[in-house]
């Protein structure tokens, strides 16, 4: 089995955060509030299951897949669309491509030593994200 992601990961840096937002039809002030958030992430893996629980003081987001199967994600409490996903392993990441509104969407989650990395893209717009473990 590919990497273990399981436990709790603090963002430590969050690159064209604003542009990804606008890409997804965000509207002003929701985007000024999330640009002063410090999201965490609390995964749990069992095999090629996965809960992947984003924590904010503004909001929450919850996504639970199985790789390899298609699943229906809808984006509560972002830009609350609703789209069909598909998370595959790539090697060691993964690799989400979501289908609906929005053109080349979807993400990649990776880790580098001690960190986390997630790649978020919309359109024409790539959102870089790091984070450190914490437990």
């Amino acid at each position: 089995m590919p990497v273990d992601f399981s436990g709790t990961w603090d963002i430590v840096s969050n690159d064209n955060w604003d542009k990804f937002m606008v890409s997804l039809g965000i509207d002003f002030a929701t985007r000024k509030i999330a640009s002063m958030l410090k999201p965490q992430k609390v995964i749990k893996q069992d095999g090629d299951s996965f809960i992947i629980k984003t924590y904010t003081t503004f909001r929450n987001y919850d996504l639970s897949f199985k790789t390899g199967e298609e699943f229906k994600e809808v984006t509560k409490g972002l830009d609350n669309r609703t789209c069909q996903s598909l998370v595959n392993w790539v090697g060691d990441k993964l690799v989400c491509v979501s289908r609906g509104e929005k053109k080349n969407r979807g993400w990649t989650h990776w880790i580098q030593g001690e960190e986390l990395h997630l790649e978020l893209t919309c359109e024409d717009q790539v959102c870089k994200q790091i984070f450190k473990r914490t437990q």
